[in-house]
């Protein structure tokens, strides 16, 4: 009996040790933006079961400091008919079995490693690379890389031969692939594949669609074609759910048949045109139970539905603003506290108001997207966000995921990261909602970073081309009409009240905390009034941060803290009389090129600047008569003085 019990404890020692899972293949490097990288695991059996593994990527760097940036539970997943599994974002093709995010796996010089164990005992940065009797298989690997000795340490105890297989330089097309004698080589990528050529050959099977966007109503066709006629009838379903879009969003059939001896199916899908503003959303085209001797060629094809119900406000967006149709929410008595104040005092006590610690909050980085995609909402298209620098709107569905920027939006710091001096923690990489928050106050610099009112969407690859410049050195992309310059400079103005240890300075400085130019700021201020726009998004933020921007509330702020009235004493009620002394209506705005003023009556004259601030022309006019602009497409000040008042107006040609 007891010899029994040792043959049977022998063959399943044995069967564990056949079915080992090993690392078969990574590419750790692709050209481009690096959406291709995968790792892919083999078993010497097929269909085994992962059940209890855990893979886990170290970072080999001497910055990483040898330890985990990321972990991946292989619990319930299983090897295909030729023991493979593939590991990869959705854009690698085949489609691999398990999907991460695209651009997560680094380049080196770092190390891939099968564990049996939970993910949960792998804390990421925290954990160490090492060597227990749960370590499976592990491969270390570059791409041309110094560093990595770390690593080779560690895992030498593991295996005393072990060494770092280097994929080649950046961008390379290759894969590392391991040999039948656990050996390793390097050459062209071979997902789904065993390396050396062997093994089941899979049918793949691709879906295609006429194009990648529809509007609500619309019809069309999606067409599933396999590589070789099947030989047994195929059934298989398919899903176009994702996120918000749903069954009730679309009609047509998801049952699908290919017939024994053919090799293309479709279905006709109908998009319900509802009466909801959902917003623009995405359906995603993919398979719910295909066969395993199907090889996936592409799958979780996703397709743009525009939504024809957006909203559209009752206020223009910078390239035609409005100006009146959007109230203040502050509270009542909000700016009390400065009256018969000026100087260092003034400042102080608006700092006291905008950065009260029993009061503001402060919100992770993460949080701002959703705080974006409300406060800077394109009046024209509730569906859109409007971009700071371009002028134009774009969905709110296209914010940047990936290192691809064309075509998608992000998080612009008006005032610089590099040049303010704070970033990223942690905690920055999760949304939290409204409740939950950060206390702040005066010295909390770091919260700059997530600040709603210093930061807007903005295009990608416009981001990137701002970079860390000054205001001044950056005036936009050429042919735009600088519809933002007055918002930028009441941003970055808040942010030297609101932060200590920020100041704006004259010229381009290249201290830390420091910002220019302020004789360009001010002047992009007073050329650029807040509009409907701009209170709009300080509303929002303040349901948010329970705090405002005061240059935006009441803009005349400016000139006694930094301006032309620098040292006199502040009076709200007062600020408010003078600049509306004018009582009269300019109409229509926007204009074609006439304008006519109502409630002049006496002569006027009119200064017209550029938005920049550079006095372009001037004029004269008497009661209803019209006036003729003369003015290219833009926009545009005008400074109307009579009866030794005045009034500046923003106005925009089209």
């Amino acid at each position: 009996m007891k010899q029994n019990i040792f043959l049977i404890v022998l063959f399943l020692i044995n069967q564990l040790a056949i079915s080992q899972i090993v690392i078969n293949e990574i590419d750790c490097d692709t050209p481009g933006i690096d959406n291709l990288e995968f790792v892919e695991l083999k078993s010497q059996t097929p269909y085994l079961s992962l059940d209890g593994y855990v893979l886990v990527f170290f970072n080999g760097s001497s910055n990483g400091m040898n330890t985990s940036y990321y972990t991946i539970d292989l619990d319930g997943y299983v090897t295909d008919v030729n023991g493979l599994l593939l590991v990869g974002s959705s854009s690698v093709n085949p489609l691999p079995q398990l999907i991460i995010p695209e651009n997560i796996i680094q380049n080196g010089a770092d190390a891939v490693a099968i564990y049996q164990a939970n993910d949960l005992d792998f804390e990421i940065q925290t954990t160490t690379a090492y060597v227990d009797d749960t370590l499976i298989d592990v491969l270390l690997y570059q791409t041309n890389d110094s560093d990595g000795l770390g690593l080779v340490s560690i895992f030498s105890e593991f295996n005393s031969a072990i060494q770092i297989i280097n994929e080649g330089s950046g961008n390379n097309t290759n894969s590392i692939q391991r040999n039948n004698d656990g050996t390793y080589s390097v050459g062209t990528p071979t997902p789904r594949q065993l390396n050396d050529g062997t093994g089941i050959a899979l049918n793949g099977i691709a879906i295609s669609v006429a194009q990648n966007q529809f509007n609500e109503g619309d019809t069309f066709n999606i067409t599933f074609t396999t590589e070789q006629n099947v030989t047994t009838t195929l059934n298989f379903t398919i899903s176009l759910n994702l996120d918000t879009f749903t069954n009730s969003d679309f009609t047509g059939n998801t049952s699908l048949t290919i017939p024994v001896g053919q090799n293309t199916t479709s279905t006709t899908i109908t998009i319900t045109d509802d009466i909801l503003d959902e917003g623009d959303e995405v359906l995603k085209i993919s398979y719910l139970n295909l066969p395993q001797e199907y090889l996936i060629l592409n799958s979780n094809l996703q397709i743009r539905v525009v939504d024809n119900d957006y909203q559209v406000a009752n206020f223009g967006t910078p390239l035609n603003p409005t100006f009146g149709n959007v109230t203040s929410t502050q509270p009542n008595n909000y700016y009390d506290s400065l009256d018969g104040l000026s100087g260092a005092s003034l400042k102080q006590a608006i700092q006291n108001i905008i950065a009260n610690p029993a009061v503001v909050r402060a919100q992770t980085y993460a949080d701002a997207i959703t705080i974006l995609k409300e406060a800077d909402q394109n009046p024209a298209n509730s569906n859109q966000v409007w971009l700071l620098y371009t002028e134009q709107g774009r969905s709110k569905i296209d914010y940047q995921t990936t290192s691809n920027s064309t075509g998608k939006w992000n998080r612009e710091h008006t005032f610089p990261r590099s040049l303010a001096g704070y970033n990223n923690i942690r905690e920055d990489d999760y949304a939290n909602g409204k409740d939950v928050f950060w206390e702040t106050s005066a010295d909390s610099l770091r919260h700059g970073n997530s600040d709603a009112h210093a930061l807007r969407a903005a295009d990608g690859p416009e981001n990137s081309s701002r970079n860390n410049q000054h205001y001044g050195q950056y005036t936009g992309p050429t042919n735009t009409a600088g519809s933002f310059y007055g918002d930028v400079a009441r941003s970055v103005l808040y942010m030297e009240l609101r932060y200590n240890g920020l100041q704006i300075v004259n010229g381009y400085p290249n201290t830390t905390g420091q910002m220019g130019d302020l004789v360009t700021l001010l002047n992009w201020h007073r050329n650029d009034p807040p509009d409907d726009f701009e209170m709009k998004r300080n509303n929002i933020v303040y349901t948010w941060q329970f705090n405002r921007n005061p240059l935006i509330d009441q803009p005349e702020l400016v000139e006694y803290i930094w301006g032309n009235r620098v040292g006199q004493t502040w009076i709200q009620t007062l600020a408010i009389q003078e600049n509306n002394q004018l009582k009269i209506q300019l109409y229509p705005n926007p204009s074609q090129g006439e304008i006519h003023i109502k409630g002049l009556k006496k002569q006027a004259t009119i200064t017209i600047f550029s938005i920049e601030g550079k006095t372009l022309k001037t004029l004269k006019t008497i009661g209803k008569t019209p006036l003729k602009l003369n003015l290219q497409k833009g926009i545009y000040i005008l400074n109307i003085q009579s009866q030794e008042k005045n009034l500046t107006k923003k106005i925009s040609i089209i």
